[in-house]
């Protein structure tokens, strides 16, 4: 299967879709159980808020040959910054509209990562004692 990934424009600053990228190749989340091998034919964003290019992206990833679309997890999900797109349900309809129903549309790429408290969060501590 050949997919298009649509991205977080504000995000895309912060996070080179690493993850993203690897949940497709390992086939886990949401490519968990796809048969077939999987095939990354293009990376785009949403044009930025509140994401009324992802329909026009999308349609222009089919186009070029991608047979399905995924909306990357820092729409839906809010990785990295846990804070996902205000948008995303508005933007999932339109590259639905967009694409029509017959194209698989992944609602995310893959589950957030539990985060650690570093020490200082845990001590209540805004960071690092430095010592004189």
């Amino acid at each position: 299967m050949k997919i298009g990934l649509i991205r977080c424009m504000q995000t895309e600053e912060m996070c080179p879709a690493t993850r993203c990228l690897d949940a497709m190749r390992r086939k886990k989340d949401a490519f968990a159980g796809v048969a077939g091998d999987l095939e990354l034919v293009g990376v785009t964003t949403c044009g930025g808020c509140p994401g009324k290019k992802a329909g026009l992206r999308a349609a222009m990833m089919l186009r070029r040959g991608a047979q399905a679309i995924a909306l990357a997890s820092c729409i839906t999900k809010g990785t990295p910054i846990d804070y996902a797109c205000p948008f995303a349900g508005r933007l999932a309809k339109v590259v639905r509209a967009a694409v029509g129903e017959d194209v698989p549309v992944f609602g995310y790429t893959h589950d957030p990562v539990k985060k650690k408290a570093s020490p200082a969060a845990a001590s209540g501590r805004c960071g690092p004692r430095l010592e004189a």
